[in-house]
C-alpha cells in the first residue's frame, strides 16, 4: 500500500489545518490508519489513529480535544483535523497503515513521505 500524506503547512497559532492520507490506487480497505508526527531534534511520536471500521480512536495527550481524525465511508482517505494549533505542534507529520489498531509504530506496515507542519506563536 503506497500512502500520500498531504495538507500541511505554516499556519499562525490558534489555527486549523487538516491533513490527508491517501492510498494509492486501492482502498484502505482492513487497514487501521494512524498519524505520527516528528518535531525537530525529536523522536517520532504516535499522534491519533482510528481503526479499519472508523468506530475507535485513539489520541495522545496533548492532542486530545483538537485534533480529530476520521475517515471517508469508501475508505479511500484519512482525515487529521487539527485546531488550536500551537507551536509545540510543528513537526513532520506521517500517516501510516497497518492491521493493527494502535499507538506503537510498529504497528504498522506501510508509511507515507510525511507533511510539514509548522506553526508560528
Amino acid at each position: 500500500v503506497q500512502l500520500q500524506a498531504s495538507g500541511g503547512g505554516l499556519v499562525q497559532a490558534g489555527g486549523s489545518l487538516r491533513l490527508s492520507c491517501a492510498a494509492s490506487g486501492r482502498t484502505f480497505g482492513n487497514y487501521a490508519v494512524g498519524w505520527f508526527r516528528q518535531a525537530p531534534g525529536k523522536k517520532r511520536e504516535f499522534a491519533a489513529a482510528i481503526s479499519w471500521n472508523g468506530v475507535s480512536t485513539l489520541y495522545t495527550d496533548s492532542v486530545k480535544g483538537r485534533f480529530t481524525i476520521s475517515r471517508d465511508k469508501a475508505s479511500t482517505t484519512v482525515y487529521l483535523q487539527m485546531n488550536g494549533l500551537k507551536p509545540e505542534d510543528t513537526a513532520v507529520y506521517y500517516c501510516a497503515a497497518g492491521p493493527e489498531y494502535g499507538l506503537r509504530e510498529d504497528e504498522y506496515d506501510y508509511w507515507g513521505q510525511g507533511t510539514q507542519v509548522t506553526v508560528s506563536s
